[in-house]
């Protein structure tokens, strides 16, 4: 069970990676909409997982391998956006959230 502190750094982490891959997604990920759909952290606050959807692209598995070559640049503008409220921004790990392929693939099998 996430404490408060984690929810709160959860939260906000997920609001300012949402922000960085808006403004980067031109220019590195081919027009991919990449959107922050969770983001869990540990509890001693040095690791977060951070689970994406990528929409607009047929190539989804292309997008992922581009995301973790440049997870360094990403922790160092996350670091930019939240250096005054967290003392020591976690390390990134990057994830695909696929649930809502899941859930278009069950409406589908219903329909």
């Amino acid at each position: 069970m996430e404490t408060t502190r984690q929810n709160k750094i959860s939260r906000l982490i997920q609001k300012d990676l949402s922000e960085i891959f808006q403004h980067q997604t031109r220019e590195y990920y081919k027009n991919a909409m990449i959107t922050v759909t969770n983001v869990r952290v540990s509890p001693d606050l040095s690791v977060a997982k951070v689970f994406l959807s990528i929409f607009a692209i047929k190539d989804k598995p292309e997008i992922m391998p581009l995301v973790k070559a440049r997870k360094n640049e990403i922790r160092y503008e996350l670091a930019l956006k939240v250096g005054k409220q967290l003392r020591v921004v976690p390390s990134l790990e990057f994830f695909v959230d696929d649930s809502l392929d899941y859930i278009e693939n069950i409406d589908k099998l219903l329909k």
